[in-house]
């Protein structure tokens, strides 16, 4: 395709300015947006996998080790243990005293429910609390605080610390005080190991855990009742299982969250009740260690009162430093000292608490984006599967409809017809070009429009000697200017346009003028090929014609939405274009504008699929990457300079409630999303289910294959090449995906394009008669 003039003020640059530009294909700053957009989708996503515990997870839970490590003291002790002063230590429940406990919330349902019934009954409870639920539910912890609740530390993706390295460990607890300084402002000095149950499982491996959170000032908490409500064994089954035996005290497990929680709000106030007309007591973690060290204050210092001299001094000191607070120094913020049953809260410093907040806010945007995305996900590939299956089926209504013997556009197109060649330093193509023309089996006129060329082009068309050609020069002004100065020199009524780069079989001119036999008919797009196939950019570029371009054109044809018809091969009707007022240099895509134009004016685009054009394409990344870059930029271009026709009447009206959604849809929106297909593919085989995705991939590629596959029999080409489909997939698509972002970024920055000379080879040769696929 050879949109390829430039402007005035680049006829004087110099040969070293012309190279710096030509590298510079893609504006940095804009580039680095793009990379920007994709590294915040990214990131984005794998914040909210890893709150999903989708990254990083790890399932694995340890049991059934050896203990031999752990004191027997530890295993036959109460389930509070600490570290104070490096010695491990347990405390145990009161007699007579509840202590309910509440694992792996918050949860937005379950959990406000579970905080009601509590409010109810005027009852506080222990929350040991996951970091990642937190920060998704922060309004729930924050409520949790403020009724007088109190909460310690469940890890931040709820995995066994025992299998996790030291800085696994620290992080886990880190990142889940973060979450709860986000969301209430405070931290905490309690922790409960997931997995965990009765101190008689610490075992081996969990015990250097334990060890090393209690140097860090935190009490682990473990329970000597269970529930079982996790099993869902049923209410009463709930209520006797949590009752503790011969009026001992009790550290009870529930769940307010991990699951259906039903049985366990119906259990939960008929426990309370029947627990306080037994006489029992309510209190959280630190309110039952008040009361223990009360207990064990009044019973050492009763000794004491019995005891002689030192002895009884020494116990008594004893009795005073047990009841100093059991929170290492290390801990941040100051304890909050206005209830005794949250006496384990902390205040969050301001670092902390800001840190936190930024936690929260991520997390809240990935709450969002992500299943914002996974949303225009879905719309996506339901717009894809259905403009394949739409294509798919009109083109093959189309094809009958056009290869059928009776078919006819109307009289017989026989008279003379104008062929305009825009050529801006063609010396490479304009030969072949010119004699593919010589060789047309219906009667033309050649004109050649030099834009200003400076290697001779003009020269070289001159010097062919071919009959019924004019070379008409003019000063370089672009390719509009260029096919305007040719419509203007036309002889006939019906003129064709192609590129400079572009050969013709012999036969094309004849087949693309004959739908002008429907009066109806403004202009008539033709098949282009790319002739430069061989190469591996060359043979991603003949699928994406084929199967894309052209199968697309079949579908707006019969639906009279054609958007574009290729500038390298396109026949109009010379009244027409001058009716519209020609080609015009408001958008850089002239041959999507001039169409939308006709449209607009009444008149019929339609496709001609036996008049074919052999293209040169581009041949390096960089050179296709500005080639199409131009294109959907202009595109854009075009479609926002006839934003208007969504609200006209009659034709215009047609093609702006018609073809401007399908175009937008298909052609702008669905590009820019599909790459969510790809991440989102990429992110479920990496950390979801790699042969789910892997087949959920495939099997979208086979839909795809199937439509170049039909597209390719259409156009009566080789299958050979849709064995380079998988990696046009994973490769080219990405290039165009990164192309219409970029273009995308442009039209909203208001940054401008200038016209750029793509490098030719003239490799595409003059076909052979008759020539088909190749």
């Amino acid at each position: 395709m050879n949109r390829n003039q430039v402007r005035p003020q680049r006829r004087h640059a110099t040969p070293g300015r012309i190279e710096r530009v030509r590298r510079q294909a893609v504006p940095k700053p804009r580039v680095i947006i793009a990379l920007l957009l994709l590294l915040g989708l990214v990131s984005v996503m794998l914040l909210d996998g890893y709150l999903r515990a989708e990254v990083g997870n790890d399932q694995r839970v340890r049991s059934d080790a050896s203990a031999s490590k752990v004191p027997d003291s530890v295993l036959d002790g109460g389930p509070f243990l600490s570290f104070q002063g490096g010695t491990a230590r347990t405390r145990s429940v009161p007699d007579k005293t509840i202590v309910l406990t509440f694992d792996d919330g918050p949860d937005p349902e379950w959990t406000q429910k579970v905080l009601d019934i509590l409010d109810d009954n005027d009852v506080p409870g222990t929350f040991f609390l996951v970091g990642s639920m937190i920060s998704r539910y922060p309004d729930v912890v924050r409520r949790m605080v403020d009724d007088g609740n109190e909460v310690g530390v469940h890890t931040f993706t709820h995995v066994d610390l025992s299998y996790q390295s030291a800085a696994r460990v620290t992080r886990e607890i880190a990142q889940t005080q973060l979450a709860l300084a986000g969301a209430a402002g405070i931290t905490t000095t309690l922790f409960r190991a997931p997995y965990s149950s009765t101190n008689d499982a610490i075992d081996n491996y969990s015990w250097p855990v334990y060890k090393k959170l209690g140097a860090m000032g935190y009490t682990s908490v473990f329970i000597d009742t269970d529930s079982e409500d996790w099993q869902q064994p049923g209410v009463s089954k709930i209520i006797k299982w949590a009752t503790p035996k011969s009026g001992k005290g009790a550290s009870v497990l529930f769940h307010d969250a991990g699951g259906n929680r039903a049985q366990t709000l119906e259990a939960l106030p008929q426990y309370i009740k029947k627990m306080k007309s037994k006489g029992y007591t309510f209190t959280t973690v630190s309110g039952a260690q008040q009361q223990a060290q009360g207990q064990q204050a009044q019973g050492q210092q009763a000794q004491g009162q019995q005891a002689q001299g030192q002895q009884a001094q020494g116990q008594q000191a004893q009795g005073q430093q047990t009841q100093a607070p059991q929170v290492t120094p290390g801990t941040a913020g100051s304890t909050r000292q206005s209830n005794p049953e949250q006496a384990a809260h902390r205040t969050a410093d301001t670092a902390t608490l800001w840190e936190g907040r930024a936690l929260l806010g991520a997390v809240a945007v990935a709450e969002w984006t992500v299943p914002g995305l996974a949303a225009v996900l879905a719309v996506v590939g339901v717009a894809v599967l259905g403009r394949f299956a739409m294509m798919l089926v009109l083109a093959r209504r189309h094809y009958r409809q056009r290869n059928r013997r009776r078919f006819s556009w109307g009289p017989s197109v026989t008279e003379p017809v104008s062929v305009i060649v825009p050529a801006y330093n063609e010396k490479e193509c304009i030969a072949n070009t010119l004699n593919s023309l010589a060789a047309s089996t219906h009667p033309i006129e050649i004109v050649v429009v030099d834009d200003g060329s400076t290697d001779g082009t003009a020269e070289i068309a001159e010097s062919l000697g071919l009959p019924n050609v004019r070379v008409i020069r003019q000063p370089n002004a672009g390719k509009p200017a260029a096919l305007n100065n040719g419509v203007r020199h036309a002889r006939y009524d019906i003129v064709v346009m192609m590129d400079g780069d572009t050969v013709f079989e012999p036969d094309t001119v004849q087949r693309l003028v004959q739908p002008f036999g429907d009066p109806e008919v403004g202009a008539v797009a033709g098949n282009a090929k790319v002739g430069n196939r061989t190469t591996m950019i060359g043979a991603w570029q003949h699928i994406e014609y084929v199967m894309g371009f052209n199968l697309d054109r079949r579908m707006y044809d019969l639906l009279r939405c054609m958007p574009t018809i290729p500038g390298a091969i396109g026949a109009f009707r010379r009244d027409a274009v001058l009716g519209v007022g020609g080609m015009s240099e408001d958008t850089l895509a002239e041959d999507t504008d001039i169409t939308i134009a006709l449209h607009r004016a009444g008149w019929r685009v339609v496709y001609a699929e036996h008049a074919r054009a052999w293209t040169e394409a581009p041949a390096s990344l960089g050179q296709l990457w500005r080639q199409r870059y131009r294109w959907s930029y202009g595109t854009m271009q075009a479609l926002w300079k006839h934003r208007k026709s969504v609200t006209d009447r009659g034709p215009s009206g047609r093609f702006g409630r018609v073809g401007m959604p399908l175009v937008v849809l298909f052609q702008i929106v669905t590009p820019v999303f599909a790459p969510l297909i790809d991440v989102f593919t990429v992110y479920a085989m990496i950390f979801v289910d790699f042969k789910a995705s892997l087949l959920a991939w495939l099997a979208v590629l086979l839909v795809q294959l199937v439509c170049a596959g039909y597209a390719f029999r259409l156009d009566r080409e080789r299958y050979r090449y849709l064995l380079m489909l998988p990696l046009q997939q994973i490769a080219y698509r990405q290039l165009m995906y990164l192309v219409l972002i970029h273009s995308c970024v442009t039209a909203a920055t208001g940054g401008r394009l200038r016209w750029q000379k793509l490098k030719r080879t003239g490799e595409v040769g003059t076909p052979a008669p008759g020539t088909g696929a190749r």
